[in-house]
């Protein structure tokens, strides 16, 4: 079943040239981003997953702390690999 999706046109151009930069469809980048995007669900089920993995190979939890100090280190991380301020 199709469907169309309401965007603004900057937003329609970007993905054009999204698209364009991979050989692909607009269709096909579009089902690409949405087969390998996570759902807030699934992000909290990888989170335990590796969470419960810590605690039997390492005998490690995770705290919030902790973890709220990695997220922003990888995230500071991720920004200077990119040139961007964080």
């Amino acid at each position: 079943m199709d469907t169309t999706i309401k965007i603004d046109a900057e937003t329609r151009d970007k993905l054009a040239a999204l698209a364009e930069a991979r050989n692909m469809s607009m269709r096909a980048l579009i089902e690409e981003f949405a087969a390998t995007a996570l759902t807030p669900a699934q992000l909290r089920e990888r989170a335990e997953r590796t969470d419960a993995f810590l605690a039997a190979e390492f005998g490690h939890r995770v705290g919030e702390d902790e973890a709220d100090t990695l997220r922003d280190r990888m995230r500071r991380a991720q920004n200077a690999s990119r040139g961007t301020a964080a």
